[in-house]
């Protein structure tokens, strides 16, 4: 999409094509925040290829407005301030994404770890569980790591017990854990995905009534 969107972009301008990339990139995020924690491969890769898309289209664009409008011998500074800048927001936009997740899932993860112990039979288990931090959740769920088989070597003997068998071979199994904390999760996750389509879209609208003149100066 790149390709095209440069070429299209030098016969008719850059304004249309870029701002028609970040609000495709927007409806992407959107379109993610409907699909269930246990989505199908083929939903995924559909909507990731369309994000793609916009991004190739957005980028290709915006790049030749800056490369356009800077002399002939101030090119080479401004394209490697423009990719230090580029890879300086990539950075930080995954500390922000984290950041919005992991305090997202701080309100809600414990009630889910809760509830989830309590459904699981594990009741004299569950105000302990429920205060497994959120880094550990989130990143054990990632990883295919369950942090419970961890919690009841930390218990009294007497206190363990006390589970039935059924019931710690249910809450010790692979995908029992990634389960209990996915409704909190995909919580999380949605917020995360609304919040950056609200900065696409906000991008789209800077995109679209900023006037950008093009210019092309030569070295003389």
């Amino acid at each position: 999409m790149g390709p095209i969107a440069g070429f299209l972009s030098d016969k008719y301008g850059p304004r249309v094509f870029a701002s028609l990339g970040l609000a495709i990139l927007g409806i992407g995020f959107l379109a993610l925040s409907t699909l269930p924690y246990d989505f199908s491969l083929w939903e995924f890769v559909v909507i990731t290829f369309i994000m793609g898309m916009g991004m190739g289209m957005f980028i290709a664009p915006s790049t030749s407005a800056i490369m356009s409008g800077v002399p002939g011998k101030d090119r080479g500074a401004a394209s490697g301030m423009r990719n230090t800048l580029w890879s300086s927001a990539q950075t930080a936009s995954f500390a922000i994404f984290f950041t919005i997740v992991i305090d997202a899932l701080a309100l809600t993860l414990p009630n889910a770890l809760y509830n989830a112990f309590v459904r699981a039979g594990a009741t004299q288990l569950a105000p302990i569980a429920s205060k497994i931090p959120v880094t550990v959740a989130l990143f054990s769920a990632f990883l295919g790591y369950n942090p419970v088989k961890t919690l009841l070597h930390t218990l009294p003997p007497q206190v363990v017990s006390t589970l039935s068998g059924t019931t710690v071979a249910t809450i010790t199994s692979r995908q029992w854990f990634p389960e209990a904390i996915a409704p909190a999760f995909m919580y999380a996750l949605r917020l995360a995905f609304y919040v950056s389509a609200t900065l696409a879209f906000i991008g789209a609208i800077v995109s679209a009534f900023l006037r950008t003149e093009v210019k092309m100066r030569e070295n003389v």
